[in-house]
């Protein structure tokens, strides 16, 4: 599925590349790994019968999250007000779990905005900054810019 020095995101994790595919016996049955090392610094073995479940993909082409900058540009993404903090928070933690780039961008996306109006409480907080950390570090791979610089496109795509 994937090879060496694909770039890839671990939902829930971030962005990362696959540094080696080993061969490694656990409990006297042998399987391969994928070694994936994250933007965060930190190495992750995954079983490649695991790869699948756990929703890993491909980092996102330039192309594609140019697109879904530019939606969130030009779309008032922010529906839910009359949601209780209990219910946006289950949903949105819903969609980042579920590692799609639109709908955690739609998440991050809300977040700010309400985030503008009023001040978060400190469990959206947390889940805006940890959601930004993950859409960070794909960013940062698909352009090929540091976090700062992928921190600055992210927040003129939102309020402008």
């Amino acid at each position: 599925m994937f090879k060496i020095g694909d770039n890839i995101v671990y939902p829930m994790q971030g962005a990362g590349t696959v540094t080696a595919i080993e061969e490694k016996d656990l409990f006297g049955e042998k399987q391969n790994y994928y070694i994936i090392n994250l933007l965060n610094n930190m190495q992750i073995m995954i079983p490649s019968e695991k790869i699948s479940a756990i929703g890993i993909r491909f980092v996102t082409d330039s192309n594609t999250l140019e697109t879904v900058l530019s939606n969130l540009r030009s779309v008032d993404l922010y529906t839910n007000e009359s949601l209780t903090y209990k219910e946006r928070y289950t949903i949105n933690m819903t969609k980042i779990k579920s590692g799609d780039l639109i709908q955690s961008s739609e998440v991050i996306h809300d977040l700010m905005i309400l985030e503008k109006g009023k001040a978060l409480n400190s469990s959206e907080k947390q889940m805006l900054n940890s959601a930004k950390k993950l859409l960070l570090s794909e960013i940062s791979l698909a352009k090929g810019l540091t976090e700062e610089e992928a921190n600055t496109l992210l927040c003129s795509s939102v309020y402008n």
